[in-house]
């Protein structure tokens, strides 16, 4: 059984409804059947549960409980605040404080669904006022909200680094400036757009009069993405220890200062970031027994050999190019953790090979499954921005498509241009 039947036999699994861990899971069992050694069949406990005990990815639980309570407690509201303090007074002003928010939420919690559910929530219904259609806003908030797995800490990156023992702070240092390059290419779409739709200014006159209580508040939010990426980025902490530090601190926030964390605010944090993180590691775990099973059946070293008979490890550029071209359709239809921890195993090895930078390679697997999230026709992202604005998904589905070649504009530039991405790592000892 090749590859190419593995990869048949999930899609038809997913289309009739079977949850994604559950059709990883069958995939393998379904393989070592077709090996005939039923001995075999004790490797999917040890794979599954060898999957999830990882120590780096202890960080997971961590960060999205940091973004949860960041929501709670109201410290987002600030940082939304903050960003329409400093770019909201130009024209489509808030359309710039849209990109601004997602940078600034993407050093928190590092997931693009959170951060294009806080996004919506807020600045959707307000862009709309401004004179934003519907659909643009959802769009452009989808787009913010890629921002998140790219500017550290990142969930993507975490499990990239932990399958290929790369250093976790050294790619959250290489995600720096692509994330800051997406956030700009981003804003210049806006720009074009708001002068072509004549989009007029925002009235924040009230913001400015505010500015000295903004400011303050907004200080003690901003402190939660330097804990967490100042600690990683200069060693003093483990990215597990920074995410604990980071929600002690929305805790201690968000109890005795702002005073909207009550007991049972808590607990539908804990709940809702066990229920998160057990989707995460489930399908990690059923990721790792598929991830066996190709190895046990060469597939490995049979795409390798595809690769090297092309001639493309000679070709740096050319093979990130090739090898983009089939991490992002899968990404398109496959949940993206799971894209991460099947396809990592193969294609990195390969990159290195090459002579490719594994933080740069990382950047670029990371960049591929995080534009997926707004692709049609499943795209994450574009779903839970059309629930919580309120706009209709097919006219989401048609303004997205200027948002998605913006981001695949970047991911071009950081191909192109390693420099992008192990300039910072480089010169931090990375």
């Amino acid at each position: 059984m090749t590859g190419f039947a593995f990869l048949a036999l999930f899609f038809c699994l997913m289309l009739l409804g079977i949850p994604l861990y559950a059709s990883l899971v069958f995939i393998g069992l379904t393989g070592i059947l077709y090996t005939g050694d039923l001995s075999l069949l004790r490797i999917i406990p040890q794979q599954f549960f060898g999957g999830m005990d990882v120590f780096t990815l202890m960080a997971i639980p961590f960060f999205i409980l940091t973004g949860i309570l960041m929501n709670h407690s109201g410290l987002t509201d600030r940082l939304i605040d903050f960003s329409r303090l400093i770019v909201g007074s130009v024209r489509g002003g808030l359309g710039y404080v849209n990109v601004v928010g997602g940078i600034i939420l993407a050093g928190v919690n590092g997931s693009a669904a959170a951060d294009a559910s806080a996004l919506g929530s807020i600045l959707i219904p307000a862009m709309e006022k401004e004179g934003f259609p519907g659909a643009y806003a959802a769009g452009l908030t989808a787009g913010s909200s890629l921002i998140g797995p790219i500017i550290p800490p990142s969930i993507f990156m975490i499990i990239y680094a932990s399958m290929t023992n790369t250093s976790i702070g050294g790619m959250f240092a290489a995600g720096v400036v692509p994330g800051f390059v997406l956030g700009a290419a981003f804003m210049t779409l806006n720009w074009i757009y708001v002068r072509r739709y004549n989009i007029p200014a925002t009235d924040v006159a009230a913001v400015r009069s505010q500015k000295g209580v903004i400011l303050k508040r907004s200080l003690l939010a901003l402190l939660a993405p330097v804990i967490i990426i100042g600690g990683i980025v200069t060693g003093v902490v483990t990215p597990t220890e920074s995410g604990a530090l980071a929600v002690t601190y929305c805790v201690l926030c968000g109890v005795f200062v702002t005073r909207r964390l009550a007991p049972r605010v808590l607990w539908e944090a804990l709940y809702e970031t066990v229920r998160l993180s057990s989707a995460i590691f489930l399908i990690m775990g059923a990721a790792a027994v598929v991830g066996w099973l190709l190895k046990w059946e060469r597939v490995t070293q049979q795409f390798g050999q595809i690769v090297t008979e092309m001639g493309l490890l000679g070709h740096p550029w050319t093979l990130m190019m090739f090898l983009s071209c089939i991490i992002f359709p899968i990404g398109m239809f496959m949940e993206e953790v799971a894209v991460l921890t099947l396809l990592t195993p193969v294609f990195a090895p390969l990159a290195i090979k090459a002579g490719i930078d594994p933080l740069h390679f990382g950047i670029v697997m990371t960049l591929n499954v995080t534009i997926a999230l707004i692709t049609p026709p499943v795209g994450a992202c574009n779903y839970i921005v059309a629930a919580v604005g309120r706009v209709p998904l097919g006219d989401l589905f048609r303004a997205i498509w200027p948002f998605i070649l913006t981001a695949m504009l970047v991911l071009f530039l950081v191909i192109t241009f390693p420099f992008l991405t192990v300039t910072l790592p480089h010169l931090m000892g990375f």
